[in-house]
């Protein structure tokens, strides 16, 4: 899976929203894939990609976004970890796009990265962050 979501050798990952129910099997493949440890959320590197892991009660999906930002590379990417529908916590995609689009995002695709949760990969778009 860490190849599908574009995990090289070297990357720098900030992780946020990481708690108990988060995937840890895909969690160790893909720091594993990296060869690194996950930044902090209190780290003040730039980094390679975000990891989110997000619920519906987490609080403003927009903010999370615009944080994640903070440290991402010019080219870099988040992945939007959340719930598949059914499961407690489930964000409904048109909360996910209209958030996205909120932050200065696109988002590009979305597919099953386990048995409970998906990802949605968000970019800036080609013309750059507004």
């Amino acid at each position: 899976m860490a190849a599908r979501l574009g995990i090289k050798p070297g990357d720098l990952i900030l992780e946020s929203g990481w708690r108990d129910g988060a995937d840890e099997a895909l969690r160790k493949e893909i720091f594993s894939a990296a060869g690194n440890e996950p930044v902090g959320d209190g780290a003040q590197e730039v980094v390679d990609l975000v990891l989110l892991w997000w619920r519906e009660d987490d609080g403003d999906l927009v903010d999370a976004l615009v944080d994640s930002m903070t440290f991402l590379d010019a080219h870099g990417v988040i992945w939007l970890f959340t719930p598949k529908m059914g499961r407690a916590g489930h964000v409904e995609p048109s909360d996910i796009q209209e958030s996205a689009q909120t932050a200065g995002l696109a988002q590009t695709s979305t597919f099953a990265v386990g048995a409970d949760w998906s990802a949605t990969k968000l970019n800036a778009p080609k013309g750059g962050r507004r």
